[in-house]
């Protein structure tokens, strides 16, 4: 193991990375998997300990560096951003002499970014918005849709690259990252930690990395566009479907009502597709994103619809 110094603390506590590295003497590529990018995004970070703890990251050749926790000042404060308020996953390339987040966000890209070739970066909802276990990658870039298509997560999303992500300084580098996504914030999801280990397992042994893999149980849903559903009302949100549900257009999905017993509201979807991510949050404001519908077909135009939240990718 080595350490990515980062900066001090106001305290004058070094903010050291730990960094994992296992090495076969047989040559072969570089695979970087990493988690805590947000700090409050615990599940990448258990998936990414419980490798390392259960000894599977010994490769057959080639090299796997394993990072589980990157943004350690938000995980001590229980945040998703760096002190400074601003987000790692929005700073790269980053800039020696810029903020926080930049600095994070230029070491790591100068001392860890030039010795990979793939990699798998775990994440987590937002407060209080879930996802269902889902890898987003570019799907028309075939060496991120082959790991995307191999890892075989329930739902398979095309994102596009946004400013500032790893993603993004990732493939200006000619170098595939795809993007993990289960559960919420600040909460544990143990059937989508399962699902990351069993699809990182995958993905190593399709590059000859490891021995063996268990196979999907079944092929992952392929989605090309995503919308976000929003109240038309401020309200009580109650929900009506679950993650990984099918949802036809004009069906109930859910119901805001007012605190006071005077006012109900049904919700109709204006789209068909599956629920990939839901907002558990019962009290919201007109606008507020109630439910992600990722839809199947191709179409023109940008991944998210307008305003969405940005996803961590």
């Amino acid at each position: 193991m080595t350490r990515l110094v980062i900066s001090r603390l106001p305290s004058g506590t070094i903010i050291d990375v730990p960094v994992h590295v296992f090495r076969s003497r047989e040559p072969g590529p570089t695979v970087l998997l990493m988690a805590g990018m947000h700090g409050d995004e615990v599940n990448g970070v258990e998936t990414v300990r419980r490798l390392i703890q259960q000894d599977l990251l010994w490769p057959l050749r080639g090299t796997i560096i394993a990072i589980p926790l990157l943004n350690i000042y938000g995980f001590l404060n229980f945040s998703r951003e760096v002190p400074d308020g601003k987000d790692v996953n929005r700073s790269f390339p980053g800039n020696p002499r810029g903020s926080l987040a930049s600095r994070v966000a230029h070491r790591f890209m100068r001392e860890i970014m030039p010795l990979v070739d793939y990699g798998i970066d775990f994440h987590t909802g937002g407060a209080s918005r879930s996802n269902h276990p889902q890898v987003r990658c570019l799907l028309d870039h075939e060496p991120s849709a082959t790991l995307a298509r191999t890892f075989a997560a329930p739902f398979t999303l095309h994102a596009k690259l946004r400013r500032g992500s790893l993603r993004e300084a990732a493939f200006g580098l000619g170098k595939s990252i795809i993007v993990y996504e289960t559960g919420e914030s600040l909460r544990f999801d143990e059937a989508g930690i399962e699902l990351a280990v069993a699809g990182t397992y995958r993905v190593l042994h399709h590059l000859g990395m490891v021995a063996e893999a268990t196979p999907a149980t079944q092929p992952s849903i392929v989605c090309w566009r995503g919308r976000w559903l929003r109240a038309r009302f401020a309200g009580l949100f109650r929900s009506q479907v679950r993650k990984g549900d099918y949802i036809e257009q004009g069906q109930v999905y859910g119901i805001i009502t007012d605190p006071y017993g005077e006012m109900a509201v049904r919700l109709e979807s204006p789209v068909s597709g599956y629920v990939v991510g839901l907002n558990h949050m019962p009290v919201v404001n007109q606008g507020d994103a109630l439910l992600h519908i990722g839809l199947m077909e191709p179409a023109p135009g940008p991944t998210e619809d307008a305003g969405a939240p940005a996803p961590a990718v």
